[in-house]
């Protein structure tokens, strides 16, 4: 356990600083001065030479590339985002209201997900190459080719211009939260169906079922104890993927759905160049996938407790 922790903490060091050093760059070499963007999103109105100058040298872009990378690298070591390049406030106080809009989406998508997905396999599975299982691999491969921004549209078109149940954007009330989280959990089912099902049919097919029931064992019991099990390591790493991909994923769909989540928050920031915002957003990122990685390594070993002693 103690060698783990340490290699997450050098696996976080070497991605959070490459992401960060990559992610400046990136926005420093874009086109355009990014001193006029942040004067123009500061003041809302076309400004003076003058203005832009003195822009330019309050957020530290007139030192040059090297010293404004470490003077915002400076405080995020000691875990401060820093101000905001356009409205002055700190970046923190501006993130979490945000964050509070994506984490709920990206959760209820979650949920959807698995409620969908579970249930599917294993319905599939009980006779391959049925009707139920034909459905369930139709629907993994639509899913999977769906761009989220295109099934956003069409829910939009079906369930709020066509039948008027739903509302289309906003976040006031739980309903403007229904059809972001379906258009992000038809994905996330996708995915599981797909490897859940593979997993369960592979597990079925293992030499040590036939013993078990000669022993006996039902076949609820076999199922709960050997099969699940069995199945569940690759649904454990597609399903912290999924966890990891749907902070991106929500910030596509919030977008769409005018939801004042991190997706309006990252967009609003690169347009006005605010580095601090989006570089906020870009690590916070990078640190949840790490984060994710962990988690998925330990519940591995408790699945399976060789691979810790494989490790030692």
């Amino acid at each position: 356990m103690t060698r783990t922790l340490i290699e997450f903490v050098i696996r976080a060091g070497v991605v959070l600083s490459g992401t960060a050093l990559a992610t400046f760059t990136l926005l420093w070499s874009a086109p355009g001065d990014p001193a006029t963007a942040i004067a123009m999103a500061r003041f809302d109105s076309i400004v003076s030479d003058d203005v832009i100058a003195q822009v330019r040298a309050e957020v530290g872009l007139a030192a040059g590339f090297w010293p404004a990378f470490w003077g915002w690298l400076g405080p995020l070591l000691q875990g401060d985002f820093g101000y905001s390049s356009v409205s002055g406030n700190s970046v923190a106080s501006e993130l979490w209201p945000s964050l509070g809009y994506t984490l709920p989406l990206a959760f209820a998508g979650l949920v959807i997900g698995v409620a969908i997905s579970v249930p599917l396999a294993i319905l599939a599975t009980r006779k391959p190459g049925g009707w139920l299982d034909r459905f369930a691999i139709a629907l993994a491969s639509l899913g999977a080719a769906i761009p989220v921004y295109w099934l956003g549209l069409l829910l939009v078109l079906l369930f709020a211009v066509q039948l008027n149940w739903l509302p289309a954007m906003g976040a006031r009330t739980p309903a403007h939260l229904v059809l972001p989280a379906l258009t992000l959990g038809f994905g996330v089912a996708a995915s599981l169906t797909r490897i859940l099902r593979s997993g369960i049919l592979e597990a079925r097919g293992k030499p040590f079922l036939p013993a078990f029931r000669r022993r006996g064992v039902d076949e609820a019991a076999s199922g709960r104890d050997h099969v699940a099990r069995h199945a569940a390591s690759p649904v454990v790493t597609v399903l912290g993927l999924e966890l990891a991909f749907l902070l991106e994923g929500a910030v596509v769909v919030e977008v769409i759905f005018a939801r004042p989540g991190l997706g309006t928050f990252l967009v609003t920031a690169i347009e006005a160049r605010d580095f601090p915002k989006v570089q906020a957003v870009v690590i916070l990122t990078a640190l949840f996938f790490v984060i994710t990685y962990l988690v998925i390594d330990l519940i591995y070993r408790l699945i399976d407790p060789r691979i810790g002693t494989r490790d030692a």
